[in-house]
């Protein structure tokens, strides 16, 4: 027994002292991160909801709390009041504004899943000497500069003299007389502008989702592929009935992230339409921008339309996750 008591003595000091250690060891490690977490995310999304509740200009002087109240007053909901049902030109700008992001989100992400998953199939199938090849070939316009595939986008739909308009005269056909500034082309509704920007968006964003898919189709048991394929499945009823569901989770992922990016798109609008032609490719991320740095400067309004980006994304994710999720995993 005493030498159990020694035993005991000996070694709970040494425990207490690890456990005294592994605390301080996660509080140092985690102490900046939280900082920086809550300089940079927390408040500035706690700064934009109370901005959203006030008429807030920087150029005027305010009375107390980082210039809020005197001459940028409180307003209650009104600022979000004028986005819904207001007649101001930014109000109604920015109600077009939602409909053309839901428009370009809806036509990005069936269109990206479309080609990443095939093509992730396809990549999966070849020789092991071409995959990293390809994968590379496939992930290089994710990791290059926005702004420098904007310039080779230009390029490509300049009127007249660009690649694409060329490449309708080589096969005899009449290219569009603008390919980013004419109003009056539309088909099935949708403007030829937005068409060209969701293809330089998806050409740009798919090599991202398809890197996800090929690392989780590399997961899945061969065993499983084989097993169909000695039932007699063809290619496309392995691909349907096997592939597909078990790669369930993979496509909520891959659709949640391209839904949040394709809804914050902003530097391909910006630098290809500005919003145009006839605010017809106007986002709601540009309409923020340009009512808080670039035309009205109200921050106010702004942030008000920030927090209704804010919800409409946790509402979609929220709707995705109950729609695509599963409850079984191989």
């Amino acid at each position: 027994m005493a030498t159990f008591n020694l035993f005991k003595k000996d070694i709970v000091p040494d425990g207490g002292k690890l456990m005294s250690g592994q605390r301080r060891f996660a509080y140092t490690s985690l102490g900046p991160i939280l900082l920086y977490m809550g300089l940079f995310s927390l408040f500035p999304i706690l700064w934009a909801l109370i901005l959203g509740f006030f008429s807030y200009t920087p150029i005027r002087e305010g009375s107390w709390f980082l210039g809020l109240g005197g001459q940028n007053p409180f307003v209650g909901i009104a600022n979000y009041i004028e986005l819904f049902t207001g007649s101001s030109k930014p109000a109604e700008v920015f109600r077009m504004a939602i409909g053309n992001t839901f428009m370009f989100t809806a036509l990005v992400l069936p269109l990206n899943l479309a080609i990443t998953l095939p093509l992730a199939v396809l990549l999966e199938s070849i020789g092991e000497r071409f995959k990293t090849i390809f994968r590379a070939i496939y992930f290089l316009p994710t990791i290059s500069s926005s702004v420098a595939l904007v310039i080779i986008w230009s390029y490509m739909y300049a009127p007249g003299w660009g690649l694409l308009s060329q490449m309708f005269k080589f096969v005899g056909l009449v290219p569009p007389k603008s390919w980013l500034q004419d109003p009056n082309t539309v088909y099935f509704g949708i403007p030829l502008a937005m068409f060209a920007v969701v293809v330089a968006h998806v050409w740009q964003d798919f090599g991202y989702n398809l890197v996800i898919f090929v690392a989780a189709l590399q997961s899945i048991p061969k065993t499983l592929r084989e097993a169909a394929r000695v039932d007699g499945a063809t290619t496309w009823q392995e691909f349907w009935l096997v592939v597909v569901p078990l790669l369930s989770r993979t496509i909520l992922l891959t659709s949640v992230l391209t839904m949040i990016s394709s809804l914050q798109v902003f530097v391909i609008f910006q630098l290809l339409t500005r919003g145009g032609p006839k605010n017809q490719t106007q986002t709601m991320l540009l309409s923020i921008y340009e009512n808080a740095f670039r035309f009205a400067n109200n921050l106010g309004l702004s942030a008000a339309m920030s927090m209704i980006l804010f919800i409409i994304i946790l509402m979609l994710t929220v709707m995705q996750f109950r729609l695509l999720r599963t409850e079984w995993e191989y």
